[in-house]
């Protein structure tokens, strides 16, 4: 059984946690924040950027400051379902069936460019995301919580790649963009690689581990009750139908993109010291919570017009409520 935990106590772990992984992953802070909200709320990520921005760094220093255990998948054309979830093989020397699990097995899982992967290993590890569990040779296993899954996809490399469904795309609870670091963020970056490293691979030594995992999870139970105000919540879910009739989309949210707004505000709420959510998280989460679940209209790609363009548009125009 998880111990409890103090609310003023898990405002200090949620902000320690934070500085730890801003120590080795530099100048994204907004990255950082929003995963952080995903791992309080419980929530899996799918993270979109270029590649050498720190992605497998970012999972590994958060494995480290909480204690959790990592892992990593390289997607690619010829990886099988059970090189994500484990197999069953026989033992000539004992007679027996082994059961070896799969890299899925851990508290947090890098499954990098995932849309490399053809349809049914990436139906695998969805499935395993949204039950929990892993089913091997008849078995049922629960995978070890917390677990938390960060996707990664390439937005510019698109030759042999096989998009997400939109049915696959709903199950993560944040899209987190991931950009270029601005030049200073980038400078000490690039200053704190080269400092004495040999080679190119960076370590999370400087990372401490600041919480274990029942302390997290103890978090986690915190944040899922968290109050939302009758008010904040009908915000949500204004939100997310205004993005069914919003000028440019064509396919607006269902009703699990306002599920995802209040579950990832409660993790930001957490994170930033608030004892309820205020109409402020719901808004920060909103675009990282919406921008996978909503798809442009012809006449707005013509335009040039972004998902990003067009949820601001909805977030400045929508009433929030007033404290």
């Amino acid at each position: 059984m998880t111990a409890p935990l103090e609310l003023g106590d898990a405002h200090r772990l949620a902000r320690a946690l934070r500085d730890e992984v801003s120590r080795v992953f530099i100048g994204q802070a907004q990255v950082v924040d929003e995963t952080l909200c995903a791992l309080f709320a419980g929530g899996h990520v799918l993270l979109e950027g270029v590649p050498g921005l720190g992605k497998t760094l970012l999972v590994k220093a958060l494995a480290k400051a909480f204690d959790g255990s990592f892992s990593r998948i390289q997607f690619t054309p010829d990886l099988m379902p059970a090189d994500v979830t484990g197999h069953t093989l026989y033992d000539a020397r004992s007679g027996q069936f082994l059961t070896r699990r799969g890299p899925v097995f851990a508290n947090l899982l890098l499954a990098d460019e995932i849309n490399r992967a053809p349809a049914k290993t990436q139906a695998a590890l969805l499935e395993v995301m949204q039950e929990g569990q892993v089913t091997l040779d008849g078995k049922a296993e629960s995978l070890p919580p917390p677990f938390l899954v960060l996707a990664t996809q390439n937005p510019i490399e698109q030759e042999g790649t096989y998009a997400l469904p939109e049915a696959q795309l709903d199950r993560f609870l944040l899209k987190v963009l991931i950009d270029y670091p601005a030049h200073a963020d980038e400078r000490a970056l690039v200053a704190w690689a080269t400092g004495g490293r040999v080679g190119d691979r960076l370590e999370v030594d400087a990372v401490r581990t600041v919480a274990n995992t029942g302390q997290l999870l103890a978090m986690q139970q915190l944040a899922a009750s968290l109050p939302v105000d009758d008010a904040v919540l009908d915000y949500a879910v204004r939100l997310a139908r205004s993005t069914r009739d919003w000028p440019g989309i064509a396919i607006g949210s269902g009703p699990r993109g306002a599920i995802a707004l209040v579950r990832a505000a409660r993790g930001r709420a957490l994170l930033a010291g608030h004892n309820y959510v205020l109409p402020d998280d719901i808004k920060a989460v909103a675009p990282a919570a919406l921008r996978h679940r909503v798809m442009r209209s012809p006449e707005a790609e013509i335009e040039g017009l972004e998902v990003g363009a067009l949820l601001d548009d909805l977030l400045a125009r929508v009433d929030a409520p007033r404290s």
